[in-house]
């Protein structure tokens, strides 16, 4: 086996030291945002036309486009905890038109309608800068597009790969394959082998913002917000055909409900085994001077990522600060979402290496927060679909971390399901059929763990898959990020 670059360039042991020295371990996106309000809990009985259960981006888009729907509807949101305060204010705010992670994957899934899924993808980016502005919504948001970059040899060929199939499709203008000193002009990494720069595709956004401000715009617009109102389960329906949502104080009944609990454990019995929680691990530095900023290029300010199995995702904040997450994805037996789970040195310490492998030059810069949280995967690794007691509830869940844009859509998908409407997305074989589940443990956590340490082999051969890899592609499971 051959050593990657992040081995062969280790940074010494007192510059990680002296970076995560004082590091706060918290989410910079939640600490940056101005003092909000806090909305009521749920008490005593109460009915409405539309519940939203979850108060991160899904449930906040759902309510939203349920209100330019039907403006005079009863909307209440339901969050266990504070608006945003799990995957929506912990991502690293890449909003991308992807609806099924990657081409590749989309590829592999549905062939046959993937030119439909890009075009729908793209439609709702489009929409999001759209809402985004009508709303009045400050999210920080930076149409900049993202790159690719290689940083093995190997890697090379997938960029020369990805330029050629983009020309195929008439995108050539939009994907742009970078050399070495193109990619170096750039951004100034000295691990930057070439790249490849999709301008259209990608926007960045301050997650935190965008949670919050969503909320802010649904609150001015009607609809009510409970917070701290965890949803203990779901009664049949009545006679009057209205589902029954039940919390520590109150309960809210409805005849449409929306689930976007996502990662935490599933209302419907249905869906327990459909997502496991996988922990990706970030760090955020201090505000970069002028001279530092320069040291590294950026002027366009793209969102960047490499092309190992284990990536590294990264990008600037409107002050300047890196946020640098990825390459460790930590599932822990049993499928449970801890907070103890968030504060695990081994991988702190190893993203802040690679973080100076890949910018030497900010030797000396220090980490100011470092966070982490659970991301809700499926076995198709985008968001799978679906309805329940008799089309009274849709939920989308399984988003696999790239939620920030896919989950408006999801709104709308789950919106037009409730509605019993055939649309172009109802009619999606992603809307229409369920992945595969995952298996209960111990079998989970053995197959996780064993594909895990397969793609950080193939990482450090030449990108060659085993055959447990090759063996999951065959059966439509692999995946290659």
């Amino acid at each position: 086996m051959g050593t990657t670059v992040f081995e062969r360039q280790k940074p010494p042991a007192s510059v990680i030291r002296h970076a995560l020295t004082g590091t706060r371990q918290s989410s910079f996106w939640l600490d940056d945002l101005p003092a909000r309000p806090a909305y009521p809990t749920l008490a005593g009985e109460r009915t409405a036309d539309l519940v939203v259960v979850g108060g991160g981006y899904t449930g906040l888009w759902t309510a939203l486009l349920a209100r330019r729907r039907n403006p005079g509807a009863r909307i209440a949101l339901l969050e266990a905890r504070k608006i945003g305060w799990a995957a929506s204010g912990r991502n690293g705010g890449f909003c991308e038109a992807s609806l099924t992670h990657g081409r590749e994957n989309g590829l592999a899934r549905w062939p046959d309608q993937l030119d439909e899924l890009e075009r729908l993808g793209l439609a709702n980016l489009d929409a999001i800068g759209s809402d985004l502005e009508e709303w009045g919504v400050d999210a920080e948001f930076e149409r900049v597009g993202s790159m690719g970059v290689a940083v093995e040899e190997h890697q090379l060929d997938w960029l020369d790969d990805w330029v050629v199939d983009a020309a195929s499709r008439g995108e050539g203008e939009h994907v742009v394959r970078l050399n070495e000193a193109q990619v170096r002009a750039s951004v100034n990494s000295p691990t930057y082998l070439g790249g490849v720069w999709e301008k259209h595709s990608t926007a960045l956004v301050h997650p935190g913002k965008l949670a919050s401000e969503l909320a802010r715009v649904a609150s001015e617009q009607g609809i009510e917000i409970f917070e701290n109102s965890l949803v203990k389960r779901i009664d049949d329906a009545d006679a009057d055909g209205n589902v029954r949502l039940v919390t520590a104080s109150g309960a809210i009944s409805a005849p449409r409900i929306v689930l976007g609990t996502n990662v935490f454990p599933a209302l419907l019995k249905r869906n327990r085994l459909m997502t496991v929680p996988v922990y990706d691990y970030v760090l955020m530095t201090e505000p970069l001077t002028t001279e530092q900023l320069a040291a590294i290029g950026w002027g366009d300010r793209q969102g960047l990522s490499d092309l190992a199995n284990q990536f590294h995702y990264y990008r600037l904040s409107a002050d300047n600060r890196i946020l640098f997450g990825g390459y460790d994805a930590v599932y822990h037996y049993g499928r449970a979402v801890r907070p103890a789970y968030e504060n695990r040195p081994t991988s702190y310490e190893t993203l802040a290496s690679h973080f100076f492998t890949t910018f030497p030059q900010l030797d000396g810069l220090k980490f100011s927060h470092k966070w982490a949280g659970a991301i809700d995967t499926s076995t198709q690794f985008c968001a799978f679909y679906g309805t329940a007691r008799e089309g009274r509830i849709a939920y989308a869940a399984g988003f696999t971390g790239l939620g920030v844009g896919a989950s408006r859509f999801a709104g709308e998908v789950m919106l037009d399901l409730l509605e019993g409407a055939d649309t172009e997305r109802t009619r999606l074989d992603m809307v229409q059929k369920r992945p595969l589940p995952f298996p209960p443990e111990p079998a989970a956590a053995i197959g996780i763990n064993m594909t895990r340490w397969s793609l950080d082999r193939a990482d450090h051969n030449e990108g060659r898959r085993n055959v447990l890899l090759r063996t999951l592609d065959a059966l439509g499971l692999g995946f290659d990020s």
